[in-house]
């Protein structure tokens, strides 16, 4: 497999991907100018590169220009303004798709050089295209925050000649769309504003179902927070540092809805810089607070905090066991004795944390079939017998920690895990899947429960299922154990296993909505999802104990501030 990479220096350097890492291999012509995007043809013969008023076609196997193109063909009086290339499509057939800041997509010949067709996509610039597999559809991003479809259709009925139409327009971003992509049944956009949308093709879809809904996602599904349960801390990771902080607490109480003073306000303990330019992976803090750790893409650290009245005292623990790295997650027993580090190739390493401050590797669990994907979600008992692990292949296994063996693979499911955990009372596993189904697992029987049978029969309700959020989070109420606690971006919802499952005829209400219907109402409502959307975008929420809950939300405008400003567009009526 090969690797290109265009330089601002305008070469494009070529690496052969193998295993471990990338390998140079060369550097082909170097044009005059930033090279901004580039693009291989099907056949991997040649490449196509953008900059600033021009296209270029290289060959690989010489490493020389064959065609330069002029984008910038029409020149107004006095001076031409720049027209930059920002993205470019190779087809098969021959013809380089271009998207620039003039808002147009452009089709040339690369073997001539002339231009074949010119599409206006809209009054801003042109940022992303991609192409579908059969090259008969293209997606075009804008500035304006716009995705445009265009397809290849027949000039008439039963012709053989086709040209390019812009056939559907859609708005979903607030920023630049600098991503976009073609999926067999969906067009995907990515913009500035933080969001990733999903839109389908109802016309390449076979059923209404989970293929046929159009889904936003918001948040990063990677968890961002992690709760110290017995020490009440919280620990928030960002790009470059850490934070830790003591929750507040109050010895008030009230009704649904009132704000309660607080006796001791949340406190700032600790900030751990990473050093270097690379992003913080993913991070944990133990239960007691006694242990904090995180990963970059090449350093595994791990500290050691301890507590003196209102003081804190932080040590780096030294000699750590050298793990292939990256990290993918990070995750702590019940009893915070050991950690749980989730690596490539399907593995979890099992570190053992020592007192006073000290670890050392005590097995590496890998499933029995081996894997080339990494393992990305972890899940430990309470009592500290099991632990279950989800990779990219979309497999479950689950080990013995007192045998440091595997134990069982739960059946394979045709979507991705998004969460998952281990019931303290039960040792059942819940999963929740990207497709918004549950399931539920028995660790000691090897086997679906007769709970997650039933609702595999009769379906989930059909609101739950078109839901745009995946679940993120899955945790238990101890004091109840039929309740399983589950939250995405949007709602916190409380799943009572004991109560009757919602048909498609009842209404999936919210708890607010609930309680301003009449008693006999309410009780006809009555079914086993409890939701609240009133704490919303949630990043995170667990039990701290019995009787208290901690949910973290970062309202979308605290984000949108940080954004540049979008593009102003005149509205009807305005």
């Amino acid at each position: 497999m090969s690797l290109l990479v265009g330089c601002e220096d305008g070469s494009v350097q070529l690496f052969h991907v193998v295993p471990g890492g990338v390998q140079y291999e060369r550097s082909l012509e170097r044009q005059q100018g930033r090279v901004l995007c580039l693009a291989w043809h099907p056949s991997g013969a040649r490449i196509a590169t953008g900059s600033v008023d021009h296209l270029r076609v290289l060959d690989v196997a010489s490493g020389r220009a064959v065609q330069r193109i002029m984008v910038n063909y029409h020149t107004p009086k006095g001076k031409a303004p720049e027209c930059v290339v920002w993205s470019v499509a190779f087809l098969a057939s021959g013809a380089v798709a271009s998207a620039d800041s003039f808002g147009r997509l452009q089709f040339w010949d690369w073997d001539t050089g002339t231009l074949l067709e010119s599409h206006a996509v809209g009054a801003s610039a042109a940022l992303s295209l991609a192409v579908s597999e059969e090259e008969d559809s293209i997606v075009v991003g804008t500035s304006a925050g716009a995705t445009y479809q265009f397809q290849l259709l027949p000039v008439k009925m039963g012709s053989q000649e086709k040209r390019w139409v812009r056939t559907k327009p859609f708005q979903y971003h607030t920023h630049d769309v600098r991503a976009v992509a073609h999926s067999p049944t969906a067009l995907i956009s990515g913009g500035l504003d933080g969001q990733l949308v999903i839109r389908p093709l109802m016309e390449r879809v076979q059923k209404k179902g989970y293929e046929a809904v159009l889904r936003k996602f918001t948040f990063p599904h990677r968890r961002l927070v992690s709760c110290a349960r017995k020490a009440r801390l919280l620990l928030f990771q960002f790009s470059q540092h850490l934070e830790l902080w003591r929750l507040g607490s109050t010895n008030e109480s009230g009704k649904d809805g009132e704000v309660l003073p607080v006796c001791r306000v949340p406190e700032h303990l600790v900030q751990l810089k990473s050093k270097g330019p690379e992003h913080i992976y993913c991070s944990c803090v133990s239960p007691c607070g006694g242990w904090i750790a995180y990963s970059t893409a090449s350093r595994f650290h791990l500290y050691r905090v301890r507590y003196k009245g209102d003081g804190v005292s932080i040590e780096k623990v030294p000699n750590v066991p050298k793990l292939p790295l990256p990290a993918y997650q990070l995750q702590c027993s019940a009893d915070s004795s050991s950690l749980f580090v989730a690596s490539d190739e399907g593995s979890v390493h099992v570190l053992q944390l020592l007192e006073p401050g000290g670890c050392k590797l005590l097995h590496t669990l890998r499933p029995p079939s081996g894997t080339p994907e990494a393992v990305y979600l972890l899940a430990p008992s309470a009592d500290g017998n099991w632990l279950a692990a989800a990779s990219g292949d979309w497999e479950i296994h689950v080990y013995s920690l007192k045998r440091f063996k595997h134990h069982c693979t739960v059946p394979t499911y045709s979507c991705a895990v998004t969460a998952l955990a281990i019931h303290p009372v039960t040792n059942n596993l819940v999963i929740a899947y990207a497709d918004q189904q549950l399931f539920e697992f028995s660790i000691p029987e090897k086997q679906y429960t007769a709970w997650s049978r039933t609702v595999q029969n009769d379906g989930l309700h059909k609101a739950w299922l078109e839901r745009d959020s995946p679940i993120t989070h899955i945790a238990f109420n101890p004091k109840n154990p039929s309740h399983i606690l589950l939250h995405d971006v949007y709602m916190f919802c409380i799943l009572d296993k004991s109560l009757p499952l919602p048909d498609d005829s009842a209404s999936l209400m919210n708890q607010s909505a609930l309680k301003q219907l009449p008693a006999t109402a309410r009780k006809r409502q009555l079914h086993a999802f409890k939701i609240c959307k009133k704490f919303q975008p949630l990043l995170f929420a667990d039990l701290l104990d019995e009787n208290c809950l901690v949910m973290v939300e970062r309202p979308i405008m605290d984000i949108k501030t940080q954004l540049p400003p979008a593009i102003q567009q005149k509205k009807f009526g305005t």
